[in-house]
């Protein structure tokens, strides 16, 4: 690992961000890891003491903008420089469309749709004058292939993500910043645990939401992935000769995305033929031209 770089991580007190965190530390380079409520991270305060100065542990709520920018800050002021910035504060929700309150959704975008945001608009800025850099943003499975009932609000905010991150890789390629998304199946994290549920309320949604529910408090820990393996594989992606668009990560999430896109392109086959070619009146290409 290039002990020289400076990584920021989001959400950097549980689950991937500490992983990740954690592995820079234990390599020899400098982090700055942030939290919410940093003084409430016991694993956070260790491992600065662990690492002294090379690790600086500081308050960011990705849904203020000006804690974002001051985060970067921080860095900068510490570290001389900034050079990966993973976005990986966020959380998930459980519960069907059209029963999950308006009040929840809207504060999950908040956090994960305009948090990841404000993040990105805060490190841009240093990483341009740098003319060097790298996002990762911590999406999941469920931004590409949402098969389980009961998470579609979260599946949008990370479809979002997807979508604003790709646009985003078009945008400052040429200024030596790249992206990466990571697409995380199933991992030991606290993501299952922490899920804000709504109640099924209509029988409706027995068969569906209400099943996939008893399905994940009955998951088994044990077959779930490594977050800390998972870490080194985020670091080798970003400093690899030719660092990835997109960074699936577990069997399981090759599989359903494999699956998703292996029914999204015969899908477009068949209607390339059918209906697609039929609302186009542009010629189409020749072939052998």
């Amino acid at each position: 690992m290039d002990v020289d770089r400076v990584w920021l991580v989001t959400g950097a007190s549980s689950g991937f961000g500490y992983a990740v965190s954690r592995a820079v530390a234990a390599a020899g380079g400098r982090v700055v890891a942030t939290a919410r409520n940093p003084s409430r991270a016991q694993s956070l305060q260790e491992l600065a003491a662990d690492h002294p100065g090379r690790v600086l542990v500081t308050p960011l709520d990705v849904t203020d903008e000006e804690q974002a920018r001051r985060a970067m800050s921080q860095a900068v002021a510490m570290f001389g420089r900034l050079d990966v910035v993973v976005n990986n504060a966020g959380y998930g929700i459980f519960g069907a469309l059209e029963e999950t309150p308006d009040s929840e959704v809207r504060a999950i975008f908040e956090t994960n749709v305009f948090g990841s945001l404000n993040v990105i608009r805060a490190a841009l800025p240093v990483l341009r004058e740098q003319k060097r850099g790298h996002i990762v943003q911590i999406s999941s499975v469920t931004g590409v292939a949402p098969s389980t009932p009961g998470l579609g609000v979260y599946a949008a905010t990370k479809f979002t993500v997807e979508g604003m991150s790709e646009a985003l890789s078009r945008e400052v390629a040429h200024l030596g910043i790249g992206v990466t998304i990571v697409e995380p199946g199933m991992f030991g994290t606290n993501f299952v645990a922490a899920l804000g549920i709504t109640p099924v309320r209509h029988p409706d949604y027995a068969a569906s939401v209400e099943a996939a529910r008893e399905r994940l408090t009955q998951l088994d820990p044990s077959a779930s992935g490594d977050p800390d393996q998972a870490a080194q594989q985020i670091i080798a992606a970003v400093e690899s000769a030719a660092p990835p668009l997109r960074l699936p990560l577990g069997i399981d999430a090759v599989t359903a995305i494999r699956a998703k896109l292996t029914s999204q392109l015969a899908a477009l086959n068949d209607y390339e033929t059918t209906v697609t070619a039929a609302t186009d009146s542009r010629q189409r290409p020749d072939p052998a031209v």
